[in-house]
Parts: structure tokens; C-alpha cells; sequence
């Protein structure tokens, strides 16, 4: 079985769903596939709702809204902030994502992008907070800055935005196991697991 994981780090219900998928990748076989995307283009492409959303929020449903996310980050242990710059440009650290996977850091540099930005409340669009981020994982600094600039690390963002509505996601995260089964949010890795335990009983 694999589980491909389209993800952008801009998501508090992605880091959610990160640390969870990683639990998971712990205790069962399986395959994941990390498939960064930019959550922003999909937004601005087939599902504007969430500028809609952020233009005329509904106050009792704002408010179920941080005490449901509150409640999952206790639950899950991690801590959730409020970063003073949201959104955020995630372009740079999504395209970083696959410099850190052909160094085979790809799972403590999406923690560490999560952590940085939704605990530590740092703007993970800014150069030097990356650069701290590489510094902490053991990336070169120079060779990711390179990378993550030239024409083919911008495409294989774009590709993965693009396929991810091509099968019919419209957010982060989403989820495909073995290629058609599609889940999208961070309370459905109940229904995941139990597709894993399925596969292993």
C-alpha cells in the first residue's frame, strides 16, 4: 500500500495531519509519498470560498474554529499559535521540500518548517528563517537557495498543485491511498488507519 500526502506548511490542520501521518508511518507498512504543493494556487483556481471565508467570517463558527484547532493540538501534543504573518508565502520552503528529499531530510525539514512557523510563530517566508531551518536540519544553505530558483524545482511545485485538482482535491491536506482513494483534512487519518489496519490484518 502507499499513501501519497499532498501537503503546504501554511496549514495548521496539515501540521495536524503531518505529525499524525508520521505516527502512523511508524506503526504500520506502507509507502508515503510526500507531494508538496501550493495550497494558495488551488485556492485562487477552484476554491475561492476560503477568501470568502477570511473576507465574512461567521463568529460563532470563528469561534468553534480555534477551539476545535486548540483542542486538536493538545490532543495531538503540539503547539498551534496565532503567526503575526498569515497568510504566509510558502513558495520557498514548498519548493525547498525537494532539495530536502533528495537529501533524504525530507520529514525534519516539513517538521521543522511546521514547527518554526505555527509554534514558533517565525515567518517561514523570510531567507534568514530558512536559512535557520537549513542550518538546523544539515542543509547547504547556498545549494538550496540555488535549487529552489531554477526553472525545474518551480515546475515540479506547479505539477503537483496542478495534479491535485486534476483528481479532484481542492486543499491541504489530501490524501490518495494507492493512487484513487482520495481523503482530504486531518480528522480523516481515522478512516486512513483504518484502511492500514485492514491491509495488515
Amino acid at each position: 500500500m502507499h499513501i501519497e500526502y499532498f501537503f503546504d506548511c501554511s496549514s495548521p490542520w496539515t501540521y495536524l495531519s503531518f505529525s499524525r501521518i508520521c505516527k502512523l508511518l511508524a506503526r504500520y507498512e506502507f509507502e508515503l509519498k510526500l507531494r508538496p504543493i501550493l495550497v494558495g494556487g488551488i485556492f485562487n483556481t477552484i476554491n475561492p470560498s476560503v477568501y470568502e471565508t477570511r473576507d465574512h467570517p461567521i463568529a460563532a463558527k470563528q469561534h468553534y474554529y480555534s477551539k476545535d484547532l486548540a483542542d486538536w493540538a493538545q490532543y495531538e501534543g503540539i503547539i498551534i499559535g496565532s503567526p503575526p504573518v498569515f497568510p504566509v508565502n510558502s513558495v520557498k520552503v514548498m519548493r525547498g521540500c525537494f532539495v530536502a528529499e533528495e537529501a533524504g531530510l525530507a520529514v525534519p525539514y516539513i517538521e521543522s518548517c511546521f514547527r518554526r512557523y505555527w509554534s514558533e510563530l517565525e515567518d517561514i517566508s523570510d531567507n534568514r528563517v530558512i536559512g535557520s531551518i537549513l542550518a538546523e536540519v544539515g542543509l547547504n544553505e547556498t545549494r538550496f537557495f540555488e535549487s529552489i530558483n531554477k526553472a525545474d524545482y518551480k515546475q515540479k511545485l506547479r505539477r503537483n498543485t496542478d495534479e491535485l485538482m486534476s483528481r479532484g482535491g481542492f486543499g491541504s491536506p489530501t490524501f490518495f491511498i494507492d493512487d484513487t482513494d482520495m481523503y482530504f483534512g486531518n480528522d480523516r487519518l481515522q478512516l486512513i488507519e483504518l484502511k492500514l489496519k485492514g491491509a495488515t490484518s
